[in-house]
């Protein structure tokens, strides 16, 4: 048997006895230890304060003459406030880091029944931290019986040895991460690694998320979910705040995040507190944010840094304590190295990122995913569609075939399901809502801007005759951006990102919408395929 060093405090009132024989009637947590016939003590490191010399004198005695092989090594240890967790927690670990522990020869116990409650704690946390390598001891009284000896028990840390708990903690992890898969059951390898690692990052973390990826690859709804599971835990109290930063431009973006004070420009007719301040004790999502100019992402970096922030015209600071999440379709190093990015406020980001697949790269998610919107649909709009089998094989079929090109990812396939419903009165969707559906498609992701047929449709022949090939040419491609787009602004975005860049404000959507009507269009005429 290897050697056993038990390491634990003197109890100034569970140890303590008058100074006569009559101290062996009564059970003594610190003595009884080194009373168990299955439990052998062969070091006894007794933690006490100096103001209790005479008791731990009194104790390793009669530790000695009830166990001679033990021995006893008092060591002082003085709090100036036994209840001050900092100081009871410090002092243990400068104990336990100078401690000549040898896990390799001997063995070590950590008596945790006697000591305040915070030193028990305290004894706790660094046990289970691997500081004090060893395992917990328990000691307790007979009930009802009137002897010294009492009971104990060895408490192993390491879950995986108790299969019940290691089996409820799987679930819990699973269930976790069911919350952030919005409970579809995803199929895609890599994927389900990678919100494995994501619900371990948002249990364990505050730290900022840099989630990466395609338009419609779902991150702003995988940013709610982390929301959602930290709540779920108890992490946050405050809200969860989504900012498109693509919409925040020139002073208005200052304003809109860090808040202005009254009469801080023409305007500004009151106090606003901004959205980093509504954010406060939650979650803040900066959805693309390498869209922001870099005065604001340098007030973004002090606030996550510090916790603070100056408002537009304001002589004072504002604190704002929230967890940040980002989300862009950008290469943010190439932003960097172009120096459209802070190259700081990049390295702050970058300590948790995640960069989403788009569907055209989770083919085998597919299936699970069309179910979800069926239900989304169903709770949208409640009523309950669904496809007859044939139906949906084809739609699977094209759907996971090397045709279905998923430029709009998840926002694509929302549309298409939505459509097939909408157009399915009966509440089944069959083979030629299908067949519809699949060539609309076809017809939106095909090589040529908006489809072959998509002006003639529009204008008719007569009317497409009057425009000159140019605009022709011009047009077809505006529409085409304007069909896989998900709203005004966002085609604006797309089709004058060039010239944004050199102005420092301006309405994309608006500017959309005149050219448009040059034509006798608007928005959702162009946008029924």
């Amino acid at each position: 048997m290897r050697p056993t060093t038990l390491i634990g405090f003197l109890g100034s009132t569970l140890d303590a006895g008058p100074f006569t024989p009559a101290r062996w009637n009564k059970w003594r947590p610190s003595v009884s230890i080194c009373m168990q016939e299955d439990l052998r003590v062969d070091r006894f490191v007794l933690l006490h304060g100096t103001q209790h010399n005479r008791l731990a004198d009194m104790v390793a005695e009669d530790i000695r003459s009830v166990s001679p092989e033990t021995e006893v090594v008092p060591h002082a240890m003085d709090f100036r406030d036994p209840w001050d967790f900092e100081e009871v927690y410090g002092k243990l670990l400068d104990f336990a880091r100078g401690f000549p522990f040898d896990p390799e020869v001997q063995d070590y116990l950590v008596h945790i029944t006697t000591g305040t409650h915070v030193a028990q704690i305290c004894l706790f946390l660094l046990t289970e931290a691997r500081y004090l390598p060893g395992r917990l001891l328990q000691t307790q009284p007979v009930r009802g019986v009137p002897q010294p000896v009492g009971t104990w028990n060895a408490i192993e840390l390491d879950l995986s040895r108790y299969d019940s708990i290691a089996s409820r903690f799987a679930e819990a992890s699973a269930e976790s991460a069911s919350v952030l898969k919005s409970g579809i059951d995803t199929r895609n390898a890599a994927f389900n690694t990678m919100i494995e690692e994501i619900e371990q990052v948002a249990a364990r973390s505050r730290a900022a998320i840099l989630l990466m990826g395609p338009t419609g690859a779902g991150k702003s709804q995988l940013a709610r979910k982390v929301y959602e599971l930290k709540k779920l835990r108890h992490q946050v109290s405050g809200p969860f705040v989504e900012v498109n930063c693509a919409t925040l431009k020139g002073d208005s973006a200052m304003s809109a995040l860090f808040g202005h004070k009254k009469g801080a420009f023409t305007g500004a007719v009151q106090d606003r507190p901004g959205l980093l301040k509504a954010a406060h004790s939650g979650v803040l999502f900066l959805d693309e944010i390498g869209e922001l100019g870099l005065d604001e992402q340098a007030m973004i970096l002090r606030a996550i840094e510090e916790g603070r922030f100056l408002p537009v015209g304001a002589d004072t600071e504002t604190k704002s304590e929230f967890q940040l999440i980002a989300g862009t379709n950008r290469n943010l190093m190439e932003e960097v190295a172009a120096g459209r990015f802070r190259d700081d406020l990049f390295a702050r980001l970058n300590l948790w990122t995640f960069t989403l697949p788009g569907l055209a790269e989770r083919r085998e998610d597919i299936e699970p995913n069309l179910d979800f919107e069926l239900d989304r649909f169903a709770m949208r709009e409640g009523t309950r569609v669904t496809f007859n089998k044939e139906a949906r094989a084809r739609y699977l079929a094209f759907a996971t075939g090397p045709e279905a090109r998923w430029a709009g990812n998840f926002r694509d396939l929302a549309a298409s399901v939505t459509r097939m419903a909408t157009l399915s009165p009966t509440g089944r969707i069959d083979t030629d809502a299908v067949a519809s559906e699949t060539a609309r498609l076809a017809r939106l992701w095909s090589g040529e801007p908006g489809g072959a047929d998509a002006l003639p449709a529009l204008l008719g022949a007569e009317r497409l005759a009057q425009i000159d090939p140019f605009d022709r040419v011009q047009l077809d491609y505006v529409v085409s951006v304007c069909r896989r787009s998900p709203s005004l602004s966002e085609a604006g975005r797309q089709l004058f990102a060039a010239s944004r860049q050199q102005r420092t404000s301006t309405n994309d959507g608006d500017r959309l919408r005149k050219y448009l009507a040059k034509f006798g269009l608007d928005w959702a005429s162009v946008t029924v395929v």
